[in-house]
């Protein structure tokens, strides 16, 4: 069992950034891609963005303003997100990809215009 634990999120105006983390109960270093991911109230939670041990990729509409990371020995992966659009807002989650562990109760990304 994997425990992902979300956190950093909250409210941001737009063209403002935030920094998510995600504190995982296992070594990640035995999770070879880690992702982000999000969903907006009445939408499909969708990829963000995966990282392996150093490759990283994007989804076309956060291409050029979020930055996925991971840190192996604190068993944690980041997301931040440089200017943020209304878009944006939703429950912001963290797991491998393809997602197989139970999923966190998520951050939440609010973006004002």
């Amino acid at each position: 069992q994997v425990q992902l634990v979300e956190s950093g999120g909250g409210l941001v105006q737009a063209g403002g950034s935030l920094r998510l983390s995600c504190a995982a109960s296992i070594s990640i270093d035995s999770i070879a891609l880690m992702a982000w991911y999000r969903q907006a109230p009445g939408k499909e939670r969708e990829r963000v963005a995966f990282i392996g041990s150093t490759a990283t990729s994007y989804a076309d509409s956060v291409k050029g303003r979020f930055t996925i990371s991971r840190d192996n020995a604190k068993n944690t992966v980041y997301l931040q997100m440089n200017s943020l659009k209304p878009e944006d807002a939703a429950v912001y989650y963290c797991n491998s990809f393809p997602a197989k562990y139970d999923w966190g109760q998520g951050t939440q990304v609010t973006v004002s215009s």
